[in-house]
């Protein structure tokens, strides 16, 4: 489906079609951190890795509610951004050879991806009270400030300790 595409006709439309591009997303995260996860060698990276992974999970849950809430089908459409984001992560793990340069590589694979659900949280819970549905949007909110908090973790992470361990 294109930006412009025939199906997307109003705001509604919009909000759908992006509520499902984030449930592809959040699926597509969710396939992708077991191998992150594998992959770290921080210990904390691991552990906020693998705490991230179990909210992911409840995000998901909050998505399908949010689709029940607005009377839609629980369904993605695939997201290119996302599956580009994951696909450069993946090459980056793969091409780095050393594991404290690939930790921090990884580690700025994960806040791309959360800078990702960041945007498209913050746009799904405007537009979910502009459509005076405020039910949606509180669920929306909620994934939202866990993804906020996550990217400040890695953000101190980084700085603490993984940033300066692959120096």
């Amino acid at each position: 489906m294109g930006l412009f595409s025939k199906d997307i006709k109003t705001k509604d439309d919009l909000f759908v079609h992006t509520l499902r591009d984030i449930y592809y997303a959040e699926q597509q995260i969710t396939k992708a951190m077991p191998k992150m996860i594998d992959k770290a060698t921080n210990p904390s990276l691991k552990q906020a890795l693998e705490r991230h992974a179990t909210e992911t999970e409840g995000q998901i849950r909050r998505l399908e509610q949010v689709f029940e809430q607005h009377g839609q089908a629980v369904k993605g459409v695939t997201c290119e951004a996302i599956d580009g984001i994951l696909k450069e992560a993946e090459h980056l793990m793969g091409d780095v050879a050393d594991p404290e340069v690939r930790d921090a590589a990884m580690l700025a694979s994960a806040q791309a991806v959360e800078h990702y659900e960041i945007t498209r949280y913050g746009t799904l819970a405007t537009w979910a009270e502009e459509l005076g549905r405020p039910d949606c949007a509180s669920l929306l909110r909620q994934n939202l400030a866990e993804e906020e908090k996550m990217d400040e973790s890695l953000t101190a992470l980084a700085k603490s300790s993984v940033n300066r361990q692959a120096a």
